[in-house]
């Protein structure tokens, strides 16, 4: 059950000049549903893009950094994205590559462009071959539908256990002309920072230089993909992707520059939202929680205590139960690894609710104050560590009966 979750409405859902998008039932791994998606790119887009860090990372991955690094020496500029769910390609050495390079290739003779020109994306089952066959028989229903205006469908055909498709618009005004930014992600378990079972597909029509979008792809994801988390798992398969079709006459050839402080608000903007529906759709979710980590010495110090405290599930079954055994945040932010951390300034805060004062029982707090915030649908938590100025700010869930099931059955 999804948590206030908006779900995207197709006729709002902008379309970018310069890209296309076409789907295909392709039956990759079950019948009768949308599990194949090609995107395609004006020459003069720029790609830039964003991976796991886990080591086991899939064929696709790999293949998708390579034909980045390539786009690079090269010049050849990336002509389309072609994604499959149902099927991780993970886990599956050589002759996962050899695939994941039979797709692009596949894609690439029917577009008339070369194989490194395309990305490759899978998302699903780890440790099966990829039915390579099915992909390539579903390539040309997808190219066959390809439309500007088909974004909802794209969402809905990258989902593995989402029940809901994630989309997003908005617009931005640089130098009197308007800017579109439209994106999908997917994911709703595997999640954890530095980047987790999900995909994530922004694009947008601003006319970006390559190096600029190289460091906006990070920022972006740093500020958003980085930061959310369901059940600490990193998986192998994570990508996120930042497109700029190159359609509009604004140009973004400067990081200093007003232009690209106003497109770079509206994509990171765009990014967390994208990134927050991952988890207001988290496997079995009924809580959606920012916790929020104040006056440390560092952004890294801030952000380790509340990973600690998203990642426990002690607290996650604590907030999925509404019981305001808090204790179990006190014991998560002491074992987050900062040594010289002193628990008698900490306090600690839901909502309106102040918890902990001075690292103790704040002495008017009453427990039924802490459940009233804990019956919410979307809660904060608050820590203030009393040891600087940085601050930082994840996104969780809580963890319920229902993830324990889907995860159990997930493979049938």
């Amino acid at each position: 059950m999804a948590v206030n979750f908006p779900v995207p409405v197709p006729a709002n859902l902008k379309p970018v000049p310069g890209i296309e998008l076409g789907f295909a039932e392709a039956g990759i791994r079950k019948a009768n549903r949308k599990d194949l998606l090609v995107m395609t790119l004006a020459p003069t887009a720029t790609v830039a893009g964003v991976f796991t860090l886990n080591r086991f990372c899939a064929a696709p991955v790999q293949v998708c950094k390579a034909h980045l690094e390539g786009m690079r020496i090269s010049n050849a500029p990336i002509r389309a994205l072609v994604i499959n769910t149902g099927n991780a390609n993970a886990g599956t050495g050589e002759a996962g590559l050899a695939n994941a390079n039979a797709s692009c290739a596949a894609l690439a003779d029917l577009l008339g462009c070369g194989a490194s020109q395309i990305l490759p994306f899978s998302t699903g089952v780890i440790l099966e071959p990829l039915p390579v066959d099915r992909i390539k028989a579903g390539l040309p229903k997808a190219i066959a539908n390809l439309k500007a205006d088909n974004w909802y469908h794209a969402a809905e055909a990258i989902m593995t256990t989402d029940t809901l498709p994630k989309a997003a618009s908005r617009t931005v005004e640089i130098n009197g002309k308007t800017i579109t930014l439209t994106g999908i992600s997917k994911g709703a378990g595997m999640i954890k920072p530095n980047m987790a079972t999900m995909l994530g597909f922004v694009a947008m029509d601003a006319k970006v230089a390559q190096p600029v979008l190289d460091h906006l792809v990070k920022v972006a994801a740093d500020k958003s993909f980085n930061c959310i988390t369901i059940d600490g798992d990193t998986s192998t398969n994570d990508s996120f992707i930042l497109m700029a079709t190159g359609a509009s006459d604004v140009d973004v050839n400067d990081m200093d520059s007003p232009e690209y402080a106003a497109l770079s608000e509206a994509v990171i903007a765009l990014s967390q939202e994208l990134a927050q529906l991952i988890i207001r759709d988290g496997e079995g979710a009924t809580k959606f929680m920012t916790i929020t980590v104040e006056e440390g010495a560092s952004v890294e110090e801030c952000r380790k205590i509340a990973y600690s405290i998203g990642h426990s599930p002690l607290v996650k079954t604590a907030f999925f139960a509404s019981d305001p055994n808090l204790g179990r945040i006190l014991a998560a932010i002491g074992y987050a690894g900062i040594d010289d951390l002193d628990v008698s300034k900490l306090n600690l805060y839901l909502d309106d609710v102040w918890v902990a004062r001075n690292g103790g029982r704040h002495p008017d707090y009453q427990e039924a104050d802490g459940q009233r915030v804990m019956k919410q649908s979307e809660i904060t938590i608050r820590v203030k560590l009393a040891r600087g100025d940085a601050s930082a700010t994840i996104w969780t869930c809580d963890l319920s009966h229902d993830y324990v099931s889907i995860n159990a059955d997930y493979r049938s």
